[in-house]
């Protein structure tokens, strides 16, 4: 360090420029520039170590940037937990794996192309012009044969390790989100509604890999809830990117909308309330316990709050507050479908648990359920002797059985007159 020092000071005596009759300073002079020259064979390999680890992360955020990660591992989840609300017993971790990392590898796929097809208007958008194609980060060339690799991998994994259903689906939806989604965005507003198909298709696809249906009551309800969530939660975003849609050439509802933002408001209050009936017909068509429907009302009562904030309201901080809202919302929904979800077993033995996984997860699900029921206020101060505590659960045996002990008294009162003439 020394050495380094003299160099520098002994150096930056030499660094001066005859200007004239005087001497000046040369102020562009690095005096890092020659520590270069005392640089050991360790500090080299440590360079280049970091430099390949800079380019590693570099080329996973550009992969991450053009399958658009985050909505890809959103995807995902809502395909897992259609997996998951089907309990299937035994669980097939083999197949969950395939629908998960092929629904995954399709998702990549759709969300590169869909960014290929839209360079020139992403350039225009302040949020998107960043992103690899746009910034010239990646080629075009490029980015194709990333969406070409990760199509055609992610419905090979779903042919192999799921059922062909569940494969055309995962193929279909990369052909609706990049074909017909992407074309609509510059030319309708139906576009919103064509992607909120998209988004329902996952869960199906985990519904149908556990050997269920497209049209079971559970996969519709599933469909159903990822369908109506996004209109709350997209509206919300592109109110507040309104402009930069604009300048994109989009057509999205707050773009084209009064500056009042009316029949923005009037949508995402209109899907909200649609979404927060999701756990009471869920309940009244058997699918899930009726703990589903109490609950649910906690979620929706907070989601119906910030969307009525925002219609009384129309800034970017109250939209804001919608699709941070929906955000959390969503898991917290669906988590509690599959807790809630009636295809998971209660009779669950201890052997059973300790040979078998699924069983083990079962007996999880059922100890949470109890721990619900005995925070149910309706359970620990009316019906604490029952199983099935609830009011809401127990109100149709009720009235099944309300009738039978007024015929036992009137046979009762039949026999004490016969036996008794005086009366």
């Amino acid at each position: 360090m020394a050495s380094v020092r003299l160099v520098r000071s002994y150096s930056r005596r030499l660094q001066v420029k005859r200007v004239g009759t005087s001497y000046k300073r040369n102020l562009d002079w690095k005096p890092y520039q020659v520590t270069n020259l005392f640089s050991t064979s360790a500090d080299t390999a440590n360079d280049e170590r970091k430099s390949q680890n800079e380019s590693k992360d570099s080329n996973f955020k550009l992969f991450s940037e053009l399958s658009k990660l985050r909505l890809s591992a959103l995807v995902v989840a809502t395909s897992s937990a259609g997996f998951l609300a089907a309990g299937c017993a035994p669980i097939s971790w083999a197949t969950l794996s395939a629908c998960s990392f092929g629904t995954a590898l399709c998702a990549s796929s759709a969300a590169t192309f869909n960014q290929v097809f839209e360079i020139d208007r992403d350039a225009l958008m302040k949020r998107t012009r960043n992103r690899p194609l746009p910034s010239k980060k990646v080629s075009k060339e490029g980015a194709i044969a990333l969406g070409l690799s990760t199509g055609i991998t992610g419905t090979a994994v779903l042919a192999l390790g799921t059922d062909p259903v569940t494969t055309a689906l995962g193929c279909g939806n990369i052909a609706l989100y990049a074909g017909l989604y992407t074309y609509m965005k510059p030319r309708s507003e139906a576009n919103t509604w064509v992607g909120a198909v998209v988004g329902a298709i996952p869960p199906v696809m985990g519904w149908t890999a556990a050997g269920g249906s497209m049209i079971d009551p559970e996969a519709i309800l599933l469909g159903g809830t990822l369908f109506l969530w996004q209109f709350p939660h997209f509206f919300a975003l592109s109110w507040m990117h309104r402009v930069d849609y604009a300048r994109g050439g989009f057509q999205m509802v707050p773009c084209n909308d009064n500056p009042a933002g009316d029949r923005t408001a009037a949508l995402i209050n209109r899907y909200t309330w649609y979404l927060s009936s999701i756990p009471l017909i869920s309940t009244a068509l058997g699918v899930t316990n009726s703990m589903f429907a109490v609950e649910g009302l906690v979620l929706n009562a907070y989601a119906l709050y910030v969307a009525k904030n925002f219609d009384k309201e129309r800034s970017n901080g109250n939209a804001r507050k919608v699709f941070l809202t929906s955000l959390w919302y969503l898991p917290c929904l669906m988590t509690l479908f599959i807790l809630h979800s009636k295809h998971w077993r209660e009779d669950v033995t201890e052997e059973e648990v300790r040979i078998d996984l699924h069983a083990y997860i079962q007996k999880k699900i059922n100890q949470i359920r109890l721990k619900g029921r005995e925070l149910c206020i309706h359970e620990s101060a009316v019906v604490k002797e029952r199983e099935d505590k609830c009011p809401v659960t127990i109100s149709r045996e009720t009235t099944a059985h309300a009738a039978l002990p007024d015929i036992v008294i009137s046979s009762t009162s039949n026999e004490q007159q016969n036996n008794n003439p005086s009366s």
